[in-house]
């Protein structure tokens, strides 16, 4: 019995519908999935979704995506090999087809091309496209990996991905923002990873930590004896990066002078050492991160303008905690069995009350405080359930002064009205008579439902 040919599955990414819906009609007999995609930046999301056999670009999509083209095609060539690359391009745009080509690119065909020969150009990619090779963009094999070392499945959190996978597979400059302790590092780790940079150094630095004086060394280096303490030649950070990624975080506490040489490094890829004359070339990948509205700074004065449009033109914004709470269960399941771990205790969980007092605190300080309440909640925690005794003070309190619940649509009735139980037992510091009051039920109903519920 003959094998059963798969359908032949396309991605066309253009301008209009006109040249995926040609695709489908040279294709007719082979009845091919034709997808077709008019915004390049979502490109990588469809690769995530589904394996494709070709991927058609036109030079009129690419000239109006964030993502650059070549970057797009290198990353589609490293991380779905088995499909294969051709680009269209306008008589305007030779020159990026060879470029395509040399990314990766199985073929180009320039415009206007014939259905006959568009239809030989895909049977042929067809017939030399590898038969091996995973799609490694694919969900399913991110989630066995995870996704570097960040976590959460909330929409706020996807949109970050998407950004971060976006940013990977350019090389343009980033600049990451958001309230301390919402993982900046973290995500200006994650775009090194997944770029082609990955097998380069990742250099990270804190800025801010710095005195301003070593600032300029630091990032640049320096030449024997050119200021107090030099006894010897230094490289600096843009030196050591080459071909990998240098990221900068508070970027809005340097002064003017170096402002001036990172604008400079930025445009002109060169440099030179503190106390040297040689100007030395880097092809370190720049990312900057900060705390603070860089705009704001710029409007009194104490960022330079220019330098933070060249750092802004690919912008992440990190959320705050408290807009991404459907992540706050799974970060504590994540810090529970890393902090377990390296303490050696054995901690099952966390009483109920803990979660309902977590999803009531306004999480001033992000991630990075959860991260820290959980570590001392272990350290401290005698039994193997953390219980709302093993928290600071500052969040108990917390659940006396916000009576107010609130459950996202789709929520079980059985979980509403175990929080609803749980969390009414914290208001009244677990008098269960005016628990059973407030909820009108009776006390043996409450106790019924406690045991239940394992309250």
């Amino acid at each position: 019995m003959a094998k059963k040919r798969q359908r032949l599955r396309i991605i066309c990414v253009s301008r209009g519908p006109e040249l995926p819906q040609r695709i489908k009609a040279v294709l007719r007999p082979r009845r091919p999935d034709v997808t077709f995609e008019p915004d390049m930046d979502r490109v990588l999301e469809r690769f995530e979704e589904e394996q494709f056999d070709i991927l058609v670009m036109s030079s009129a999509a690419v000239k109006g995506g964030r993502i650059d083209g070549v970057d797009l095609i290198e990353v589609i060539t490293a991380k779905s090999p088995r499909t294969q690359i051709l680009f269209v391009a306008d008589d305007h745009a030779i020159r990026a087809a060879m470029t395509a080509l040399k990314a990766g690119s199985y073929h180009y065909a320039k415009l206007p091309v014939s259905d006959e020969e568009l239809r030989l150009l895909i049977e042929t990619a067809l017939e030399q496209r590898q038969t091996y090779g995973p799609n490694l963009l694919l969900h399913s094999e991110r989630r066995r990996a995870g996704f570097q070392d960040m976590v959460g499945r909330s929409p706020a959190m996807q949109a970050v991905y998407r950004q971060i996978r976006q940013a990977a597979a350019t090389d343009m400059p980033i600049l990451i923002t958001g309230e301390t302790g919402t993982g900046k590092d973290l995500a200006a780790h994650a775009i090194h990873q997944t770029s082609a940079r990955r097998d380069g150094p990742f250099l990270p630095v804190n800025l801010a930590a710095l005195p301003r004086e070593l600032v300029a060394s630091e990032l640049f280096g320096h030449e024997k004896g050119s200021f107090t303490g030099a006894a010897a030649a230094r490289a600096g950070l843009f030196e050591r990066g080459n071909g990998g990624t240098v990221f900068l975080d508070e970027i809005g506490s340097i002064d003017e002078k170096v402002q001036v040489s990172l604008l400079r490094l930025i445009e002109q890829k060169r440099f030179h050492r503190l106390g040297g004359r040689a100007w030395l070339t880097t092809d370190a990948r720049l990312i900057a991160a900060s705390n603070v509205n860089l705009s704001e700074a710029v409007r009194n004065g104490s960022f330079r303008e220019d330098l933070f449009y060249r750092l802004d033109v690919f912008h992440i914004d990190m959320p705050r905690l408290t807009d991404r709470r459907g992540d706050v269960t799974m970060l504590v399941d994540a810090f529970l069995k890393r902090y377990s771990d390296a303490f050696q205790r054995e901690i099952r969980g966390l009483a109920p009350e803990c979660l309902a007092i977590f999803d009531q605190y306004d999480w001033p300080g992000n991630v990075r405080e959860l991260k820290n309440v959980v570590q001392r909640a272990v350290l401290v925690c005698t039994d193997n359930i953390i219980t709302p005794a093993h928290l600071p003070d500052r969040l108990v309190p917390a659940a006396h002064s916000a009576p107010n619940i609130t459950f996202d649509i789709g929520t079980p009735l059985r979980d509403v009205e175990r929080d609803m139980i749980a969390q009414t037992l914290i208001f009244t510091g677990n008098n269960r008579k005016q628990t059973a009051e407030l909820l009108g039920i009776s006390r043996r109903a409450l106790y019924n439902k406690l045991r239940r519920y394992g309250l």
